[in-house]
């Protein structure tokens, strides 16, 4: 379980730190594709770097993340396997490590850095009038579903793989 938790962090953090990569130094508009279409309709091009290498150490920090995220899946798995873990087991694992971000994403990137600190809006101020006078995030629907419906069913998915698997590695 204290794995689960670390793991679910790890994940946290490289979500962050791909978040931030995209925003302050990329600054591509592929790179915003979750944003609302309101949004992204506003975006401009930004051709110009903040700073000689802002790219380059965005780019190194998106691969970084990417890096971290398969790396809490390999880990969630290859532990999984070394326990001998039922599907209910990687199941849990699974579910625990997305809810936990779910709700990191709903309150700290939706609530905190879009509605209170207005983070986006600093770097990306052609967006501001999307962003006004929202309480909460854009899209509490699709989180909630994500939350609720896909991220299950996605862990319950993964665990019935890695059951099979384990089943066939035994």
């Amino acid at each position: 379980m204290l794995l689960t938790i670390f793991l679910a962090l790890v994940f946290c953090a490289a979500i962050t730190m791909m978040l931030i990569s995209a925003v302050v130094f990329v600054k591509d508009k592929k790179l915003f594709s979750s944003a609302p279409k309101e949004a992204l309709a506003l975006l401009i091009d930004r051709e110009k770097e903040e700073f000689y290498g802002a790219r380059k150490i965005g780019w190194t920090l998106l691969i970084m993340s990417f890096i971290m995220i398969l790396g809490v899946g390999v880990i969630s798995i290859w532990d999984g396997f070394s326990n001998n873990f039922s599907f209910w087991q990687f199941f849990l694992r699974f579910v625990l490590i997305f809810t936990i971000y779910k709700i990191y994403d709903m309150t700290f990137f939706d609530y905190f850095l879009l509605c209170r600190f207005h983070f986006f809006q600093h770097f990306t101020p052609e967006v501001t009038p999307v962003y006004n006078n929202r309480k909460y995030g854009y899209n509490i629907k699709s989180q909630l579903l994500k939350l609720l419906v896909i991220f299950p069913a996605a862990s319950a998915l993964a665990a019935w793989i890695c059951t099979i698997i384990q089943g066939a590695i035994a």
